[in-house]
């Protein structure tokens, strides 16, 4: 199905971007993309992902607690996201008023410019029609671009996490964002 919002909120029909939810099928295909956007992000001097940091077991586990949804123009991922009904680690413990977006990834050398945009749209979008009025997500807070471009999504900052660790790495301060949603 080609995914589609009210104009200005989501992709545009231009993109062609097919959305669908993961499956066990798709795994090579999100830790392909993962370990792309990883390397991508270590070219380009941004301490964030590190290739094979997430394997195929992580969004698995991620398909069974929340979603993972992709992006597709024909046959080819061009994206994907991580939609997660609760996140005690970053947020505590908190009633069911937001959904939480992690690992919003795209392949820079095949997606169609704005799928960053039109995914998180569609996060949106599937968040706001659960009931839950905010989208929240998190993003290391000395990488000031990443921040810049939720910012400029409408996300505001609510506050930082000092202690994050990455699954045993080293502990690293996270900015905690959020954007309230119109409620359908």
């Amino acid at each position: 199905m080609t995914y589609d919002l009210e104009p200005g909120l989501g992709p545009r029909p231009e993109l062609g971007l097919a959305l669908d939810r993961a499956c066990d099928g798709d795994l090579p295909a999100l830790t392909s993309l993962y370990d792309g956007a990883a390397r991508w992000m270590r070219e380009h001097g941004i301490d964030q992902w590190q290739p094979g940091g997430k394997d195929a077991e992580h969004f698995r586990l991620r398909m069974r607690e929340g979603e993972v949804w992709l992006a597709r123009v024909g046959a080819a991922v061009v994206g994907a996201y991580e939609l997660w009904w609760r996140d005690e680690q970053a947020w505590g413990a908190q009633p069911p008023v937001a959904g939480h977006v992690h690992r919003l990834m795209v392949d820079r050398t095949t997606a169609p410019r704005g799928t960053g945009r039109a995914l998180l749209a569609h996060a949106e979008g599937r968040i706001a029609g659960s009931g839950r009025a905010l989208c929240r997500l998190d993003c290391r807070a000395d990488n000031p671009v990443l921040v810049r471009y939720y910012e400029d999504a409408g996300y505001a900052v609510v506050g930082e996490l000092r202690e994050k660790t990455d699954g045993g790495g080293s502990p690293y301060a996270v900015t905690l964002m959020e954007k309230a949603l119109p409620v359908r």
